[in-house]
């Protein structure tokens, strides 16, 4: 059972005590990723996500990591285009040290600007790494894409001149505006005394200032058919639709699911089969969605060499365009359904997963997670559900084609294979 608290600044505390584990993970939810930045302020959120490790008021950066390593915790974070998290794992007699350390980074750090400069270099090479992922660099310009024009579109990492003008006054501004009580979650899962954990808490989060709660802002997506051709000296071809899909914690988001594991979340799905197994035309097919506050993305990917990219962008246009007409079999929606159980339950047995799908659910829903509820969700999906998200998602109103490679002549091809789907399912505005 979860139980929620709230400590006296007003933070929202999720605990869930799992018997039989030794471990407990804990994660600090922050409302605040680059659906918050705006031009030159893009790429703050996670600039700030690696600070926070360069030292506090009590620790330097090699104090941090070492007594992680003494007691054998695991420290990280990640930022999210909708929120930020700073977690650790550890024993659950370690657990005071662990509380510490969370606390002393996000509410303490000294964000020092000779670190800053050092750690500029860090996340300049982290932009530049994924320049060296094409399938990244097509996720990313096809997200761009469809989200045109919303805060959905800004870049996690952001931008090099913005990294290299990020200044102290520059992070400190952005904390104090969403490093805030109310824009903050803790989630706990795993082995811990209750009373012992609260005081915990209190001691070590009772310093964080209180604030305005910052919304969700507005992410409707504007109609049309966008497209970009991104030329890399790269072997493959790496295709991707994008489709708005549906909004976190929804009904809707389920019969999506079963879809997608349908079309191209497993290796039985169609996809695969089409044109992996059939044809041999490439490795790597798959459908991927997105969840978001009010909106999501429903992805299709393929990478392949340039003979076959538009023959393996033709098959999966036709059978998306067959789904929509036919739906899919009995079979399929049993297996897509069953699948997208049993992975969720698998995926759930640890505690950062616990930890994390607390989190996410009371940050960003404002509710409490319920796992049974969910996988009761899952198991209410019907055929006819599937069917009317089928009909929905594959008759948009908006849609995003990007291809990244050695593009040639094949890529206006690619385009115009693209538009022609469009111009035959897409609702015309």
């Amino acid at each position: 059972m979860i139980e929620q608290f709230r400590l006296k600044n007003g933070i929202r505390v999720m605990a869930e005590h799992m018997d039989s584990v030794r471990s407990v993970a804990l994660g600090v939810w922050v409302n605040a990723g680059s659906v918050f930045e705006t031009g030159k302020s893009e790429g703050i959120s996670h600039f700030i996500e690696h600070m926070v490790f360069k030292g506090t008021e009590r620790r330097s950066a090699s104090d941090i990591a070492a007594e992680m390593d003494a007691i054998g915790a695991n420290l990280n974070a990640f930022t999210a285009k909708e929120c930020t998290c700073f977690h650790v794992k550890a024993l659950d007699e370690d657990l005071p040290k662990a509380v510490d350390m969370l606390a002393d980074i996000v509410l303490h750090s000294t964000l020092d600007p000779e670190q800053m400069e050092r750690e500029k270099g860090v996340v300049i090479e982290e932009i530049a790494m994924t320049e060296d992922s094409p399938e990244d660099i097509v996720f990313d310009r096809a997200s761009e894409q469809l989200f045109d024009g919303t805060p959905l579109a800004s870049e996690i990492l952001g931008a090099e001149e913005n990294v290299r003008a990020f200044t102290q006054a520059d992070l400190r501004a952005y904390m104090d505006r969403h490093y805030t009580a109310e824009n903050t979650v803790i989630a706990v899962a795993g082995s811990f005394e209750k009373e012992t954990l609260l005081k915990l808490l209190e001691s070590s989060f009772g310093a964080a200032k209180r604030g305005e709660r910052r919304g969700a802002p507005d992410a409707s997506i504007r109609n049309g058919f966008r497209t970009a051709l991104v030329e890399k000296d790269v072997e493959q071809i790496n295709l991707c639709l994008a489709l708005p899909g549906e909004a976190l914690g929804t009904d809707a988001y389920y019969a999506q699911a079963v879809l997608s594991n349908a079309l191209g979340g497993s290796m039985s799905s169609r996809l695969f089969q089409r044109i992996r197994e059939e044809r041999g035309l490439a490795y790597s097919v798959y459908t991927y969605p997105m969840a978001y506050r009010g909106t999501g993305s429903l992805c299709f990917y393929a990478g392949c060499t340039e003979g076959q990219a538009k023959q393996v962008l033709d098959l999966i246009l036709s059978e998306i365009a067959n789904v929509r007409k036919n739906g899919i079999s009995e079979g399929e929606f049993v297996r897509a359904r069953q699948q997208l159980k049993g992975s969720y339950l698998l995926g759930m047995e640890s505690t950062m997963a616990h930890m994390s799908a607390i989190g996410k659910t009371a940050l960003l829903l404002e509710k409490d997670y319920d796992l049974e509820a969910t996988l009761n969700r899952i198991e209410c999906v019907t055929m006819e559900d599937v069917r009317t998200a089928a009909e929905r998602l594959f008759t948009p109103n908006a849609a995003a084609f990007c291809a990244v490679g050695r593009l040639g002549r094949v890529g206006e091809a690619l385009k115009r294979a693209a538009e022609e789907w469009w111009k035959e399912y897409g609702r015309q505005a």
